[in-house]
């Protein structure tokens, strides 16, 4: 195992509870597939995968929320190839638009503010992986990625308007994660898609503000 640590922070971050359905309430901490999805943003090849073992909560958990104007549908894909046909039919292409001001409505957010994380983590070479791909090699990507802010994506807090800043982390005795334990509730951990994208849960568990993910759940989720 190639193990690597990464320290993010950040404004805002949201990770939605999923038993929330009008409102999005955030998890009171940043979830392993969240921070998959940031490991990923810098670098990620079919050939490996990303395993989150620990979390380090840095800043204390603390909340805010906003009440936004979002829209209840999107444009379908029914509407866009009717709109298509009619321009190889006509030449003329029907109308194709969505009126904000009918579907309009309120959605609140109860968010996180001012974060910041250290994730410990480490890949697995996978069975797609070809002759020329080597765990060293990976790494060494990584590390160099990591080091220069170099990411294919800009990674994100959960949603796309609360933006992540990564840093590598070499040595983590300069940080201290907060003094707090608490029981966080079940907490998703990932979407396994090769079981027809069946959602798996763990109790997650914060001690003296270090998250530990359970190893069994690594080899039974495939992501």
């Amino acid at each position: 195992m190639y193990g690597i640590t990464l320290r993010v922070w950040g404004d805002s971050a949201c990770f939605t509870r999923p038993e929330m359905k009008a409102e999005r309430v955030t998890y009171d901490v940043i979830t392993p597939s969240a921070a998959r999805g940031i490991l990923e943003a810098i670098h990620w090849k079919p050939a490996i995968r990303w395993v989150i073992d620990t979390i380090w909560v840095i800043k204390p958990i603390a909340y805010s929320n906003i009440r936004r104007n979002e829209v209840s549908d999107v444009v379908s894909f029914t509407d866009v190839k009717s709109c298509m046909k009619s321009v190889s039919d006509s030449g003329s292409a029907s109308p194709l638009y969505l009126d904000p001001q009918e579907k309009r409505q309120q959605r609140a957010t109860l968010y996180l503010k001012d974060v910041e994380y250290l994730i410990q983590a480490h890949f697995l070479m996978t069975e797609n992986a070809g002759a020329d791909d080597t765990a060293e090699k990976h790494y060494n990507i990584f590390l160099r990625r990591a080091r220069r802010g170099q990411c294919y994506h800009k990674p994100y807090f959960g949603c796309r308007e609360f933006p992540v800043n990564f840093e590598l982390v070499e040595d983590t005795s300069i940080f201290t994660p907060i003094p707090e334990s608490r029981d966080l509730g079940w907490m998703l951990y990932d979407i396994d898609f090769k079981k027809n994208m069946e959602p798996r849960f763990f109790r997650a568990q914060m001690h003296e503000g270090v998250v530990q993910i359970p190893t069994v759940l690594h080899a039974e989720v495939n992501v």
